[in-house]
């Protein structure tokens, strides 16, 4: 499928329908801004119209039901468009298909709205085959109310009705263009959802085995939190960063040393983002999994941004759909080396209690991160000591395997050891436990 947005740099207009009495139509408008510098494109100019429901309370204009805009402003927009020779217009609202179809004859530009510009950003940054096909499945769900002919090999309509004088096959009642369009990508997304299930199977498999051998940590939090920043920061590592949106598409994973002795896998994967559309939540839901399975989320927050707030909200929200419980959930306030309004912070501190307090980029706060990472982990464990006989060394690689081996030898009877072990492991240890929690009276 050909990205609305591919040729950089594409020249736009940003436009947004904000009611009276909200306060965040630049902010709402920056942020677009940014995902159309990240899909490529240039911003040149932007228009903001106020409709709705104002202060006074009543509706004063309607919504155009043909154009989303009023016909001033589409004028306006129109206007720009020729005097900057500008190729695409963007919406930061939801546009219907005739709406699109409208305002593409009316400013004569190509027109998107935020939906289709972030599928477009995914589509240009997913690398792997999982995300690939989540990405074409987000992108048929939502253009197959839409199409219109797009698909260039079936220009013709197939069937000449009935008595016609088309070729072999053409022949009959007739069927229109745009149903054998649809049925066409009806049939991919049945294949492409058949295809993802199988990948979800296999990485569901692979993430619920890991599980059961090592506790782990994933970063959550909205895009260009400094999520990958912090993965960086915590582990040594060189995972891409860059200061745009949606940097991170695919799970990425490493071996994050919490406190000598004790190494934890930690994931880093795609941030959200307000009005992300449903089809990408869901068809990222597998690749989602590694970070969603961890028994520790880490929330990642850019404290300093003026919208901190109403993106905390959003993960929240996202997370919350996800069933990911609370308890799961330890904040972290990112880029606090620089100056954070302290009515934010207070109201960040509201909506994520016991949150830390770092900066990524000078290292500040990491070491209480860790802190508090290693005592959520060491909760989850039991130090015991146990007795394993000869014949059951199985036990002691199940051990050393899936847990933590402080002190261990082996003798005459068999293994003696000093370990701990996550409470999940337990059951199958609890026989040989000899001193701590477990052991026989």
């Amino acid at each position: 499928m050909t990205s609305p947005v591919q040729n950089a740099p594409d020249r736009a207009v940003i436009i947004g329908l904000y009611p009276k009495d909200f306060d965040g139509a630049e902010r709402s408008l920056d942020e677009l801004a940014s995902l159309v510098h990240a899909a490529g494109g240039v911003v040149v100019d932007r228009v903001v119209q106020r409709r709705g429901f104002g202060d006074d309370g009543p509706r004063d204009r309607p919504l155009d039901p043909a154009t989303h805009i009023g016909r001033g402003k589409v004028d306006e927009v129109a206007a720009l468009v020729q005097e900057h020779d500008l190729q695409t217009a963007v919406f930061d609202n939801e546009l219907s298909p005739a709406q699109i179809r409208e305002l593409t004859k009316r400013l004569g530009c190509r027109v998107i709205d935020r939906s289709e510009l972030i599928l477009d950003i995914f589509a240009s940054r997913a690398r792997t085959r999982a995300a690939k096909l989540q990405v074409e499945l987000a992108q048929l769900q939502y253009t197959a109310p839409r199409l219109r002919g797009m698909w260039t090999h079936l220009e013709r309509q197939a069937g000449k009705g009935a008595g016609g004088t088309g070729g072999i096959g053409t022949r009959g009642p007739g069927e229109q263009q745009i149903e054998i369009d649809r049925r066409i990508v009806q049939r991919r997304i049945t294949l492409l959802r058949q295809e993802l299930e199988q990948l979800a199977d296999r990485r569901e498999r692979q993430v619920t085995a890991r599980a059961h051998r090592a506790w782990s940590v994933g970063l959550v939090g909205y895009t260009n939190a400094g999520k990958s920043t912090l993965l960086n920061a915590l582990t040594g590592s060189d995972a891409f960063t860059a200061d745009q949106l949606f940097a991170t598409l695919d799970t990425v994973s490493r071996r994050w040393e919490v406190q000598p002795g004790l190494a934890i896998p930690l994931s880093d994967t795609v941030g959200f983002v307000r009005d992300l559309p449903h089809h990408l939540v869901e068809g990222f839901r597998s690749t989602l999994a590694e970070a969603l399975h961890a028994d520790l989320l880490l929330h990642v927050v850019d404290a300093s941004h003026p919208d901190a707030v109403s993106q905390v909200r959003v993960v929240q929200e996202v997370l919350s759909d996800l069933g990911v419980p609370s308890e799961r959930i330890l904040g972290v306030l990112n880029k606090t080396d620089v100056p954070v309004d302290e009515q934010v912070l207070t109201e960040l501190r509201s909506l994520l209690p016991g949150a830390v307090e770092v900066s990524a980029r000078t290292g500040r706060g990491l070491d209480e991160l860790a802190r508090r990472v290693a005592a959520r982990r060491s909760a989850a464990w039991l130090r015991v000591r146990l007795r394993v006989p000869h014949d059951q060394a199985r036990v002691a690689a199940m051990v050393h395997e899936q847990g933590e081996v402080h002190d261990g030898r082996w003798d005459d009877e068999g293994w003696d050891a000093d370990v701990s072990v996550p409470l999940s492991l337990m059951p199958r240890v609890s026989g040989f436990v000899v001193d701590g929690p477990g052991a026989e009276e």
